[in-house]
């Protein structure tokens, strides 16, 4: 192909000269044949990408089009209901409700309601009407001072420098149209974060925004982020779906003043987030440290976020409670199917319980311990719609996150360009001329117009299913067909425990064992 290719660029420069002797204007074409020749001769003389050595310039092509990709497969491939992470129905019910749009459907469900997978909740012949479209709930148990009147939906952990400082405002000025929680991700509290929106401070194993000059916990630095007016709720990470058990590294060429002035870090180095934390390493020192948080707050709610790994782990954290009888104000649980803006492909598949096991799981032991009435669920993990919060809500979560379709809100379009700087309409980027797209005074109206026409969605399911208020939900309530011709509930797909069970027949064998070998001295 090569010897072709220089055969042919000899050809056409031989024949262009020649013809030019009687028609000089044929020089022209030059113009567009040079730089062929050129860009194939550089192909041809390289030796990484064996298509272009082989076929110079027209191997180009496969380049090109393995760029956009993405792009032709949204656009012109995938069906409604095929799309991944997001399927079109999912984006663009959440763009319908942020616009205030009309979100009807004609014609009948697009879903194959035969199809294994297919979920649904069964009405009720005693359906009614309800006037209460944002019901809220109360966050914080016996030893919280300051307990929080939570919205049922609210913006998941995303950090700035994740997402654009615009994008970080919109969302914040939503929350505080909406009146909901916006959870400021582990990359500390920003100016951004401050536009009046009520926060959730999330501190994870680098301690930004509450982290002393070797890296570790710093008292009264947390003290004074801790009791802002704006902080209603502290959650402690101690692990994410999207990379569970994994650190992560900021580089020094990203460390820019702002940055080191939000993180308390130096400029010049690179920042580390290690995997685990260094001011606890077994259950009981975790439990101290929570019950720390919450004095040093003034007695805040105080929780921690983690995706279920080894359940033993989990059941560890419980017994190191009541020994101390000491207990967070929630639990967040995110799932393996959490997003982020970048993480290793193995741990984005294939490590950590998704949200449905890991919420009913949490829950269930909860009950089991006879302590369920100190602690709130946050879950988290895919909430788009409001039957996703009824899911939510019918596997043990009081409260639920959303992350990725508040993005959309802002007007995301699933470009998967999170992880590149380069993210199109200014959300996950950190390029002015990319963020100045995104105009703050307008996507705040629509994160707040998509939470309100979600929580109303979400209230008018409950409605016709007869239900008068959002703990009336129960996992018998959902329906998922698993096979053509076999349906089960919730309750049968799940483990759900009463309390005592943990250490009865009647809790799965793997789940005693988990629990024979908990320890609140260790993990």
């Amino acid at each position: 192909m090569r010897n072709y290719f220089y055969l042919l660029s000899f050809f056409i420069i031989t024949i262009t000269l020649g013809l030019s002797y009687w028609v000089p204007w044929i020089l022209w074409s030059f113009i567009v044949t040079l730089p062929l020749i050129v860009i194939g001769v550089k192909d041809c003389l390289q030796d990484k990408k064996a298509i272009l050595k082989n076929f110079p310039v027209l191997g180009r092509l496969r380049y090109f089009f393995e760029a956009i990709r993405p792009e032709i497969q949204q656009y012109f491939v995938e069906y409604d209901d095929n799309g991944t992470p997001f399927n079109r129905i999912m984006r663009s019910v959440v763009y319908q409700r942020a616009k205030n749009v009309k979100d009807t459907v004609p014609f009948g469900t697009k879903l194959n309601v035969n199809a294994v997978g297919y979920e649904w909740i069964n009405h009720s012949l005693n359906a009614y009407t309800t006037e209460d479209h944002n019901p809220r709930i109360v966050v914080g148990n016996k030893d919280c001072t300051q307990p929080y009147d939570c919205s049922l939906l609210n913006i998941a952990a995303m950090s700035y420098g994740s997402l654009s400082q615009n994008a970080v405002m919109a969302l914040n000025e939503g929350a505080k149209m909406g009146h909901f929680a916006h959870n400021t991700g582990e990359g500390g509290i920003a100016p951004y974060h401050l536009r009046g929106g009520d926060l959730i401070w999330q501190i994870g194993t680098g301690y930004f925004g509450a982290r002393n000059s070797e890296g570790g916990f710093d008292d009264d630095l947390y003290r004074e982020n801790a009791n802002r007016p704006e902080v209603k709720m502290i959650e402690l990470k101690l692990s994410q779906g999207a990379k569970p058990g994994h650190g992560g590294i900021l580089p020094a060429q990203k460390v820019t003043e702002e940055i080191s002035k939000i993180r308390n870090v130096p400029m010049g180095k690179d920042v580390l987030s290690p995997p685990g934390h260094k001011e606890f390493n077994t259950p009981i020192g975790l439990i101290k440290f929570i019950k720390k948080l919450r004095k040093l707050s003034g007695g805040k709610p105080v929780g921690f976020k983690l995706c279920i790994g080894k359940l033993s782990e989990f059941m560890a954290i419980c017994r190191a409670m009541i020994e101390l009888d000491c207990y967070p104000d929630f639990i967040a649980v995110d799932g393996g199917e959490g997003g982020t803006g970048a993480a290793p492909l193995e741990f984005s598949n294939a490590i950590g319980t998704p949200s449905n096991e890991g919420i009913s799981f949490v829950h269930s032991t909860l009950t089991a311990l006879g302590i369920r009435q100190h602690i709130k669920i946050l879950g988290s993990g895919k909430v788009v719609t409001g039957f996703d919060i009824v899911k939510k809500l019918a596997l043990g979560a009081d409260v639920c996150y959303a992350a990725r379709s508040m993005m959309l809100a802002l007007g995301c379009i699933q470009a998967l360009k999170c992880n590149s700087n380069e993210c199109p309409v200014g959300v996950a980027t950190q390029e002015k001329g990319l963020m100045k797209g995104l105009v703050v005074s307008e996507k705040n109206k629509r994160v707040a117009m998509y939470h309100k026409n979600s929580m109303h969605s979400f209230m008018e399911i409950l409605a016709a299913a007869g239900l008068n208020k959002p703990s009336e939900v129960k996992p018998y309530h959902i329906n998922k067909r698993i096979e053509v011709d076999k349906v089960m509930n919730f309750d049968e797909l799940f483990v759900f425990l009463k309390r005592g069970d943990l250490e009865s027949d009647k809790s799965p064998k793997k789940w005693r064992a988990a629990w024979d070998r908990s320890s609140s001295q260790n993990f």
